[in-house]
């Protein structure tokens, strides 16, 4: 009995006071949630990077960062290690997604989505055929013909092709088989070449369908006597290769045929002998208005840990193809990239999730924003 009375009054004073709360909470106005629209055309610093999720690896995304004042302003989700690009024109974020209907099982569904850069929501998409490479984020996995036309994906299953679609229509042109080649380089308006496991550079041109008009191939490096890292970086139609013992290997599209150009090393014999290379996943970059060219390097270089982070990036100047200078992260680095305008920075994505940038008129770090990402593979720019 004593019990009831204990419970009733225990009752009684939880319903006064959930009263109380229901009026106070009445008088509070609605609140009002809205979406922030980012200005356009973008800051030229502005910075998207791709955060594949290592840890789960079913939903990644894309944090898009200002760098100059060390501020996140947004963020988009990506399906499963998605690989991104931006248009020429600015206005689109593009992503191949891939999705499984139960998560992390089901029926698969593979789609390129075209993200607003203003509001960083989905502007459109398009289904694409379920092929698209699964691996670890990376530039050239995803491109855009130099007039946003068309957007190259690369396919993986494991015999390689590439997927068109045609922005404008909307629509999946075609699929164009690479057969022992990979990835796809933008060239110009119509056309993306592969590298080829013979050493050579195939190049596939594009009639404005979408379609296949002619292939060619250009023999380009010893793939016996040497180990190329595919991950490129372009200068117009002019792309940047270095092998894993630093040799730069570079090809110019801009004419009528390719032309292979002369190969450079980036260390001199002493440095070699001290053990110095190239590291790093995304491990060079370029910054365009200073004709320069950033690399990742190790000095105490493995053959089986060339993609390791570096803190140690040196500087060369692309006209001599000298070094000029060094700048040290405090972080050990994973990919960089370099912005493109007047007063370029360079940004490293280190492995703890942090972007360390750098002022490359000053040649100084301007400070690091920790913990921005999770497994930050790719950082790109306008």
């Amino acid at each position: 009995m004593r019990i009831t009375r204990i419970l009733a009054r225990t009752t009684l004073a939880l319903g006064v006071s959930l009263a109380g709360l229901s009026c106070a909470f009445a008088d509070l106005p609605a609140e009002t949630v809205g979406q922030t629209t980012l200005a356009f055309p973008p800051d030229p610093h502005r910075a998207y990077i791709v955060d594949m999720e290592f840890d789960s690896f079913v939903i990644g995304r894309v944090t898009v960062v200002d760098p100059d004042q060390k501020r996140m302003l947004g963020m988009v989700s990506t399906g499963f290690a998605a690989p991104s690009t931006l248009s020429h024109d600015k206005r689109y974020l593009y992503s191949a997604d891939l999705y499984y209907s139960r998560g992390t099982r089901g029926t698969r569904t593979d789609v390129l989505t075209a993200w607003d850069t203003s509001t960083l929501a989905p502007a459109w998409e398009v289904v694409i055929p379920s092929k698209r490479s699964e691996s670890i984020t990376q530039r050239y996995g995803i491109g855009t013909s130099g007039d946003d036309r068309f957007v190259y994906i690369y396919n993986f299953t494991p015999s390689t092709s590439v997927t068109v679609v045609d922005t404008q229509a909307k629509a999946v042109t075609g699929e164009i088989a690479i057969p022992g080649c990979v990835l796809d380089y933008p060239v110009g308006k119509r056309a993306f070449a592969s590298l080829c496991g013979d050493g050579s550079m195939q190049l596939v041109t594009l009639g404005d369908d979408g379609k296949e008009v002619a292939r060619s191939r250009t023999p380009f490096f010893e793939p016996n006597k040497e180990k190329l890292v595919e991950r490129a970086i372009a200068n117009g139609d002019t792309y940047y290769f270095t092998t894993t013992e630093g040799t730069i290997h570079a090809i110019d599209f801009s004419g009528k045929q390719p032309k292979v150009l002369p190969s450079w090393s980036l260390t001199s014999d002493e440095e070699r002998k001290a053990g110095w290379a190239p590291g790093g996943w995304q491990e060079i970059a370029l910054a365009p208005k200073l004709d320069r060219l950033y690399v990742l390097m190790h000095d105490k270089h493995e053959p089986m840990k060339w993609e390791d982070p570096a803190t140690d990036i040196w500087v060369y100047d692309l006209k001599t193809q000298k070094k000029i200078a060094t700048l040290t992260s405090p972080n050990p680095i994973w990919s960089l990239t370099a912005t493109s305008d007047e007063a370029p920075l360079l940004l490293g994505a280190d492995v703890n999730g942090g972007l360390n940038v750098f002022d490359l008129k000053t040649g100084k770090l301007s400070g690091t924003m920790d913990k921005i990402s999770k497994t930050p593979s790719q950082v790109l720019s306008h």
